[in-house]
């Protein structure tokens, strides 16, 4: 929920090394829920827009995650070195890529779409849930006009300002968890 501590977790990279919220108190992050496979994520990513972004909040100290709840066999999931190919291949700037086959960081934040995104503030409260930009659409041309929620927040946050848009209805292909017997 905006406003509430963000859940802490701890999930593993494409390298295999275990990455923890918690590291990064004190730092602002935003949490990415992607699916390489999503027409909606390729939007973001076929026009470099997504890695753009990563690349101009990372420089600043930001600390961005990209996650995959995609569980086995689903679209989205890679096994981690054809998932490390893949983000090489995309150019992506993200602090850590993680895998969350199982589903629970996804469940716990209630990501329902790629990209579903999260920003969160240095006292570990969450500013911003919900969509990446106001054009639901897998249309690229649609960036160029898009208000990005996700850089208005962070500009708002870093400059030490309330976030005016704090959440939004997420837009994307469903996540694609595990079915829960």
């Amino acid at each position: 929920t905006v406003g509430q501590p963000a859940p802490d977790f701890t999930l593993t990279d494409t390298a295999g090394k275990p990455v923890r919220l918690a590291d990064y108190r004190g730092r602002t992050v935003v949490l990415e829920w992607n699916n390489p496979g999503c027409p909606f994520v390729r939007k973001h990513y076929d026009s470099k827009s997504m890695q753009s972004t990563q690349e101009q909040w990372t420089r600043q100290g930001v600390i961005w995650l990209s996650i995959c709840s995609s569980a086995s066999g689903k679209q989205g999931h890679f096994e981690r070195n054809a998932l490390a190919e893949q983000l090489k291949t995309e150019g992506i700037h993200s602090t850590a890529y993680l895998i969350d086959a199982d589903g629970a960081v996804g469940l716990q934040y209630g990501a329902k779409t790629t990209p579903h995104m999260f920003v969160i503030a240095p006292d570990g409260k969450l500013i911003y849930a919900g969509a990446i930009d106001d054009k639901a659409s897998a249309d690229k041309a649609d960036i160029a006009g898009a208000t990005n929620y996700v850089t208005e927040a962070l500009k708002a946050s870093m400059a030490g300002k309330e976030v005016a848009v704090k959440a939004t209805q997420s837009y994307g292909c469903s996540v694609k968890y595990a079915v829960k017997k």
